[in-house]
């Protein structure tokens, strides 16, 4: 068999077109998909990644950051509202390729979306746990959990305790996990409560805190460009261009989401036309929202405090409210729960983008069958969402949140790329295919797509490139090793 055996538009319609026993159940509309996107979007990137972004890349031009990755991600969603609507099949990008690059390219993608799904969990739950500590300290009153149960084994605290694993980000994950085995009308809903509160939390922070901007922390608005090393020893460009690419590149992470909504096109109730409107609103909403918050944050505190590991570090956005917000401590309490709250909805969403995946990549024979086997009663693929939890597991208890971080955004800049490529290739090789949705001026439009995010891809650095590269490497393995021996494209 080629390596680039290509699935066919007519068998991914038709599997898209299924019902029985082992299809998923169409629950979800319009605006429930411009939710499970504001679910996915807004959490850790915005309140943990903006952060690091000023204090690491680009101090006050962050907000340039965040306009270049919404530039990015602009013209990639024009690309995957698109390929959503036109093939409403689970898998998201891993699908797309499929029909538009060959079996090789999609195994690719389709592993490289465990970094943007699986590990972007795994960041999330990190972060929670992170906030947690925030809460009961801030918020409870009480002590927080000792620093060696909080961290992984590869951190170190400033005075010197070692971490050995992080259990608060292993319980939050294996919750969400349960729920969504229950079923993904469920996991909705939740998501719908919890969205609501988020937003609201974010409105008011720009709202009560413009007031409190000071406009020498702006100052100037493009640092010039430097070297900063953090407490870690790694090292990063701060200030002028490649500052503000390597911010578009952290907060990147912050923008991870709004593609997870085409993993769910199986479990939409009218996906030609709610695909789009999900994808689109959910990415225009909140990138209002991104570049005004961080116009604000970084207005708050200047660079050395987002630095400070004992104030900017972890749970940084509150410690910023608490420096320049006096009078709004009900703010900073607020905005912890609704943190929390966030993050939960946030490794949810990603989890089912991840358990979706690894659904599509099942049924065409490149993983085992485990992970496409739907539970009798709730239809979700329960076996599939049990591995993965276990996977997420291993990374939020183990590995650093920087680390994590930067893996999914490298992972999720690539997918995008391939995306782009798709619509160019399924135009030329599928011209009279159906389109509820039209990408404009192709191949403009998908081509500076694929530039704009190959320039986050570089701002990231090699030591990202290198983990990329690393877990290529592995996915050929596996690749070579099971999947094309039982491809069901197989000759």
């Amino acid at each position: 068999m080629s390596l680039f055996t290509k699935k066919s538009i007519a068998s991914l319609l038709a599997e898209a077109n299924e019902t029985g026993e082992n299809s998923l159940k169409r629950t979800l509309g319009g605006w429930g998909l411009i939710a499970l996107g504001i679910g996915a979007i807004i959490g850790a990137g915005l309140f943990v990644r903006t952060a690091a972004a000023i204090a690491q890349n680009a101090g006050p031009s962050v907000t340039l950051g965040f306009l270049l990755a919404a530039i990015g991600c602009a013209l990639a969603g024009l690309c995957y509202a698109e390929l959503a609507s036109s093939i409403p099949i689970s898998g998201s990008a891993y699908t797309y390729t499929y029909a538009t690059m060959g079996e090789f390219m999609a195994w690719i993608i389709g592993w490289d979306l465990v970094l943007e799904y699986a590990v972007g969990a795994a960041t999330v739950g990190i972060a929670w746990s992170e906030y947690l500590n925030n809460l009961l300290v801030e918020v409870f009153h009480m002590s927080p959990i000792p620093y060696e149960w909080c961290h992984s084994p590869f951190q170190v605290s400033p005075d010197g305790v070692s971490g050995i694993i992080n259990l608060p980000a292993l319980g939050i994950v294996s919750l969400l996990s349960l729920l969504l085995i229950k079923g993904t009308k469920e996991s909705a809903l939740v998501n719908n409560l919890i969205v609501i509160i988020k937003v609201a939390i974010v409105v008011l922070v720009i709202a009560f805190g413009w007031s409190f901007i000071n406009p020498d922390y702006h100052t100037p608005f493009i640092p010039e460009p430097t070297k900063y090393t953090d407490h870690h020893g790694t090292t990063y460009n701060f200030g002028g261009i490649m500052g503000i690419l390597g911010a578009a590149g952290t907060v990147f992470f912050a923008f991870i989401g709004f593609d997870a909504v085409s993993t769910a096109a199986q479990e939409t109730k009218n996906p030609k036309k709610d695909m789009p409107f999900g994808i689109i609103g959910s990415l225009i909403i909140c990138t209002i929202l991104y570049v005004l918050f961080s116009y604000v944050l970084s207005g708050l505190a200047p660079v050395d405090f987002f630095r400070d590991p004992a104030k900017g570090g972890e749970a940084s956005v509150v410690a910023a409210i608490q420096e320049a917000m006096h009078g709004y401590g009900w703010l900073s309490k607020s905005i912890t729960v609704a943190i929390l709250a966030g993050f939960s909805s946030v490794i949810l969403v990603m989890l089912l983008g991840q358990s979706r995946v690894f659904y599509s990549m099942s049924r065409d024979g490149l993983l085992p069958k485990v992970f496409s086997d739907l539970h009798p009663k709730f239809k979700t693929p329960y076996k599939g969402n049990l591995v993965i939890l276990v996977l997420v597991a291993l990374f939020s208890s183990f590995v650093p949140g920087d680390v994590v971080g930067h893996m999914t955004s490298i992972g999720t800049l690539f997918a995008f790329i391939l995306v782009c490529a798709a619509i160019i290739i399924l135009r030329k090789k599928e011209p009279n295919m159906p389109r509820q949705f039209k990408t404009p001026l192709v191949p403009l439009v998908p081509i500076l797509g694929m530039i704009t995010c190959g320039a986050m891809i570089f701002g990231l650095g090699w030591e990202n490139w290198a983990r990329l590269l690393a877990w290529l490497l592995l996915g050929f393995i596996i690749y070579f090793g099971y999947s094309r021996k039982h491809s069901k494209l197989k000759d």
